[in-house]
Formats: C-alpha cells, structure tokens, sequence
C-alpha cells in the first residue's frame, strides 16, 4: 500500500486545497495490514465481473426494487395490487430452476477476458438468499424452490468454487436491508419506503432480533463458504445515524418517510468477520467510515482521478439484473471505459446477468472474447499499474507499472481502422534514451523531439496493420 499512499499524496497536492480536503473525508484510509496487502492486491488486477441473480429474472424485471412502494419508473409493478404483486413476486421462489446453470462456463470465459474478481449477489433486498441460509426458508435451496433438488442448488457455494480454482478473488455482495423478513418490514405496519417500517427505538427488541439475524447470515457466508476476500454490503440507508444527521433528513429525505438510526453494529460485525476471513476487504457502500474500504460510484466513471481505492460497477447490457432482449455495450466502449477508469486510478466491476435458465446471453460471451483478445496483448498496461499524471490527454490515457515502465494507451474513435502516422506524447516525456514499443509487435518504434513535444512515429506497415482493434498501447521504458 506504500506505493499507492505515496501517489495519493502526490496528487492531492495537485488539487485545489477544497477538493483535496474533500476527497479525505470521505475516505477514511485502513490500518490493518492484511487489510492493506488484500487492497493492494485488488487494486492490482483492476477488472472484475460482478453477477445479480435471483427469481425475479423469470420476470426479466428490476432485482427487488418493485417489491418497494417508492414511486419511481424505472421500478413500475406489472399489476396495480400491490399486495397481489408483492406475492406473486415471492411465490417465483416456487417456479426458480436455473437448470443449465454452469458456473464452470462462467469462470472460463470471464478468467479469458482478464477478469480477476468476481461479485455475487447472495441476497439483493427481496430478502431471497442465493445460498443455503439456516435463518430463513426464503431461500434457493429450501423444499419449495424448484431448483432445491439439483446438486449444485446452493449456487452461492459452486460460483464461489468455480471462481475461487481460476484463481479469482471472491467477493460475496449482501444487502443489509431485507425487505423479506418481518423484523425489518414488519407485517404489523405498512410499507412506505426502502426503509424499516417501524420505530426502532420503540420497538427494540423486534430491530436486534433482526441484526442478529443479519449477523449470523453473514456469518455463515464467513464460514462455511471458503476463502472470501470482499464483503459488498449495499444499502448504505442501513446504518448509524447521528441526532444530527436524523434532523437533516427529516427536513429534505426523498426516501425516508420516517429517518432513524439503523444501527446493525458494524464494529462487531467486521471484528467477527475478520476473525473467520483475515484481511477481509470491507465495502460498506455509500457509508462514510472506516469499513468502507474502497468507494464503489455505480454506473458512472469520475470525471478526475481519484486518490483511494475505487471501483466503477457498470452494466454490460440490459440492467443490473437479467433483461430480455438487452442491447450490450460494444467492445469498443467497454475497453475504453476499462483504459479510462484504470487511468484515474480505478477497478472496473462490469455486471453480466444471468438468465432465469441459468445461463449468459451471448453477445456477453462475444464482448467478453473480445476484451479477452485485446487483454491478451496489451494486459501489461493494464494489471499491477497506478496513475500516472496527467492520466489522460485527448485519445491517450496513461498508466505506470510499478517498474516505472509508463504506458500511453492510444482510443482510437469508431472510424479510426488504421493507427496514425505520428502522436504526439505531449503530456509525458521519454526519458533521453528510452525506448519505445507498440504492444502486440516485435519492432521498436523511433520517435522525436519538436521542440517541447515528443512525437511517435508509426511506420506503415504497423498503421496497416494494427496488433488489435480499438486501442493501441505503447511502452515507454523511461520517462523523465
């Protein structure tokens, strides 16, 4: 992490003093040093898949949020009872046998495109736990899910294994609020929001019941499921809320019909999982503290580079979950956004969404070959780098191996079949003898200085014949 800590500061010094201030209060930097080799490490293999996955894709709808009685598009119920909806919804459980599910194929194919972690949703916020929970029978291997006879029922556990024997970091994505169990939206009162339903400090018995609950299915998650290196908490509402903070929401919150404190004792919660899982990478999303161990903006990229560890979760195709008929991200824009967020610094968590069968589209599998064919050649500027300054420059973006080899990674536009015949470096300069290559080819390439600019000169027979499509990297093994 010493590597990382030194081009933080480095680059918060480069910043507007308001935006360096900003950037340290939302990231409160980790102490423990498994911790710290652990983020290292992830920091290192920069691309990961990320996988949501329940009943709810038989009806190729939004994952839980319809369920929620917040008023929004993107969520509409395909009935105008909710009570009727709400139970067709859980009774998928019923009709849920993903019968060609091959997690082997999966890990085959992501292991190829250069993907080196994977996130699973062992419950999203329906409450329906994709392993084989002791704390509830909403779950995928309870008698009265169909696919709870199959061998590999307990999904969670063949995903991990599968993932885990192509050498992947695990990630085990948990959704703190469960919108299924009585203790969180109790059946006693109605359901206005994302939120716990009734008041936890009136009712305080009923709100531990449901953090033990919490508690203990993350600990069997912690024990019984192999070595699993990334705990992906999401609903950030789900948390310690200060008198302050409760005040504040009660004057603007969009989605708190009554704001209160949810506190699930996140320090015990940690310390217990750490004591089964040393080094444990928490991700305590849009929670500012110390058990937010990297910061996770969703479907977007930062405009800047950012001084943490980060990661962008961004959907290939369709939704987060599983979309008839979804229309994919080209490979084209899929590498680029990878060059981008690496070149600021960041991880890419790209979403694929298994179908209700239990299989991937394939134009995923197509992108994922395609990535794969690119990361083949060009990987080196890629795995194991960190920014380097200015980290972008018009087409080029730029990273640094930990040698100090600097790439320039060249994107080039939709019309773009042939490489140009010179590029101008300008934000960075090779050092006095160094030497300069274009990945995927065996020849050095001559370049000039014109007056304070670096220029690269691509002989014809390299412009004609490109190594790979979309982007074109170069190694520059010195700079000054």
């Amino acid at each position: 992490m010493k590597i990382f800590c030194s081009i933080a500061l480095a680059l918060l010094c480069r910043f507007p003093t308001s935006l360096a201030q900003e950037y340290l209060q939302k990231y409160y930097p980790e102490t423990d040093p498994l911790v710290l080799q652990q983020l290292e490490k992830w920091q290192d293999i920069k691309f990961g898949l990320l996988m949501h996955w329940g009943p709810y894709s038989q009806w190729g709808v939004v994952e839980s949020w319809s369920i929620c009685s917040e008023d929004e598009a993107w969520c509409r119920r395909r009935t105008p009872d909710y009570v009727e909806y709400k139970k067709q919804y859980e009774d998928l459980k019923r009709t849920f046998n993903p019968t060609y599910f091959d997690p082997e194929r999966w890990a085959e194919a992501a292991n190829e495109a250069g993907m080196r972690y994977v996130v699973f949703t062992t419950k999203h916020h329906d409450g329906f736990s994709m392993f084989d929970t002791k704390q509830t029978d909403y779950r995928i291997t309870d008698p009265g899910c169909a696919f709870s006879t199959n061998p590999k029922a307990n999904v969670t556990r063949e995903i991990f294994d599968a993932f885990r024997r192509k050498g992947f970091m695990i990630g085990a994505y948990f959704s703190k609020p469960d919108w299924h169990n009585e203790n969180y939206w109790w059946p006693n009162f109605a359901t206005p929001d994302r939120n716990v339903n009734y008041d936890v400090a009136k009712y305080p018995d009923r709100w531990n019941r449901f953090v033990e609950f919490t508690h203990n299915q993350i600990m069997e998650l912690m024990t019984g499921y192999g070595r699993v290196d990334i705990l992906w908490l999401d609903g950030g509402w789900v948390r310690l809320k200060t008198d302050e903070e409760i005040r504040k929401a009660m004057l603007g919150a969009r989605y708190a019909t009554r704001p209160q404190s949810q506190d699930i004792r996140m320090p015990e919660l940690v310390r217990k999982a750490r004591e089964q899982q040393p080094g444990l990478i928490v991700v305590d999303r849009a929670v500012q503290g110390p058990y937010q161990n990297y910061l996770t903006p969703e479907n977007q990229i930062p405009g800047k580079l950012l001084p943490y560890p980060w990661e962008s979760c961004i959907i290939m195709g369709g939704g987060w979950s599983y979309a008839f008929n979804a229309k994919y991200k080209s490979a084209r824009e899929l590498i680029a956004m990878l060059v981008d967020i690496v070149a600021k610094g960041g991880n890419l968590l790209l979403n694929i969404a298994p179908s209700p069968e239990g299989t991937w589209d394939d134009e995923a599998y197509a992108r994922l070959k395609e990535i794969g064919a690119w990361m083949k050649i060009n990987s080196a500027a890629i795995y194991n780098s960190r920014p380097l300054l200015p980290y972008r420059d018009g087409k080029l973006g730029f990273t640094r191996s930990k040698d100090g080899t600097a790439y320039a990674i060249y994107l080039a536009d939709a019309t773009e079949t042939t490489m140009p015949a010179q590029i101008r470096l300008h934000s960075i300069r090779p050092a006095k003898n160094a030497v300069i290559s274009l990945l995927g080819t065996q020849q050095d390439l001559k370049w000039e200085m014109r007056g304070e600019d670096p220029f690269l000169l691509i002989p014809e027979s390299v412009r004609r014949n490109p190594p790979c499509p979309y982007a074109w990297v170069f190694r520059v093994s010195a700079i000054e």
